[in-house]
Order: structure tokens, then sequence, then C-alpha cells
């Protein structure tokens, strides 16, 4: 059975910026309010970390719910990994998600800058450099048979799919427009020759574009 690169339940503006400008420590998503543009998926009954009841179902759920499913590997850009640029300063920073990270699987952080290998509660996050077809398969290698999920930011997503990596594609497009930041693309149509393309409006205001190789 093939294994499929997959980006799921990728968050983008009207105008196709997947972050903003300014990233730091304290602006994840930069001038972005993470909030307007991954709100769908935290309202959500099957939110991960949810403490309340409630959340909504339909298709905002349904997308929530398969996130995990077959993937048995994560390729990531750093700065998805970390605020930092250049040489590594401080090799105590573990991550957005401290010592409790959520992938549970091996995950592959793309950066020109390496760093040894660490294992935090079920995921082991390697700093790897060089071709992407080369580091996709090295993520294929280590998903023992199960898919590999392309996590972003939108810069990475973007180089995978200009090197045409990319099998299977999930963005919502949030009603906010951004002006500035890091771009996925300019319109989601540029996509249509190489992949199947639906386009699917959700109660929560979200656009679900879901597409899938020719």
């Amino acid at each position: 059975m093939q294994q499929l690169l997959r980006v799921q339940n990728f968050g983008v503006s009207a105008d196709g910026y997947g972050a903003g400008e300014g990233q730091s420590l304290q602006r994840p998503f930069g001038h972005a309010d993470p909030r307007e543009l991954l709100g769908w998926a935290l309202a959500t009954a099957s939110f991960p970390g949810r403490t309340g009841p409630g959340g909504s179902r339909g298709l905002d759920d349904h997308l929530v719910r398969a996130f995990h499913h077959g993937i048995g590997a994560e390729i990531m850009g750093r700065n998805k990994f970390g605020p930092q640029r250049g040489p590594w300063r401080d090799h105590d920073w573990l991550g957005w998600w401290g010592r409790e990270p959520p992938f549970h699987t091996p995950v592959f952080v793309l950066t020109h800058h390496l760093r040894p290998s660490f294992a935090l509660a079920g995921t082991t996050f390697h700093f790897v450099d060089g071709d992407l077809a080369e580091v996709l398969a090295r993520a294929r290698a280590a998903a023992g048979g199960r898919d590999v999920r392309l996590g972003g930011g939108a810069r990475t997503v973007r180089a995978f799919l200009d090197a045409d990596l990319v099998d299977t594609l999930h963005v919502a497009v949030a009603p906010v427009q951004l002006g500035s930041g890091s771009r996925l693309w300019r319109s989601p149509e540029e996509l249509d020759e190489r992949f199947h393309h639906e386009v699917v409006p959700s109660p929560s205001g979200v656009v679900h574009h879901l597409f899938w190789r020719r």
C-alpha cells in the first residue's frame, strides 16, 4: 500500500497566509490570531485536551478526529517547532508543546542548523537538512508503513507542493485577511491542474478545501 504525504487541518486566511509576521515566543503565529485561523477546530467536541462538555459536531469534528488516524511520522518546518532563527542558542527549548508533545511519532524538523535528536512522551524529534525527497524518504522509513503528515508552516507545505511530493491536502480557509506573513497560496485554484479539488463550506464560517492527486 502506498504511503501518502498528507496535509491535514491546515488553517489559512482568506488571502492565503498560514501565519502572520513577527513570530515570537509570546506570539507563535506572529500578528495573526490563532483563534481566527484555527477556532473551527478548537470548538469541536473531539479537539484534544478539551476539558468541558459540548463542542461542535459535523464535518469540522470529523476532520479533527481524523488528524492522527494512520499517521506514522510528521515533517515540519523549524518555526513550527519554535521561534528561534539561526544557530541554536538554547538546547533546553523542547518545542511549543513542552514535555507533552501531541505527536507520539517520529517528527522530522527541517533546519539548516542541526542539533541532537531527543525523545519526549512517545515523540522523537529529529533535526534534518537536505533534499526534500530525501527527508520524505527518511520519514516514510520511520513511519512503519503508515502515512506521513506534513505539518507546516505554510512555506514548508508550499515547498513540498512545488516539489510535487504532496498526495492529499486539507486546508481550512478562515474569513479573515492577514495582508502579510507566511503564505501558502494566492488562490487555491493554483493547485487544480495537479489535484482533484472539492470545496465544502462549514457552519463554523471556514471553507474546507480538499485536494487529492489526479
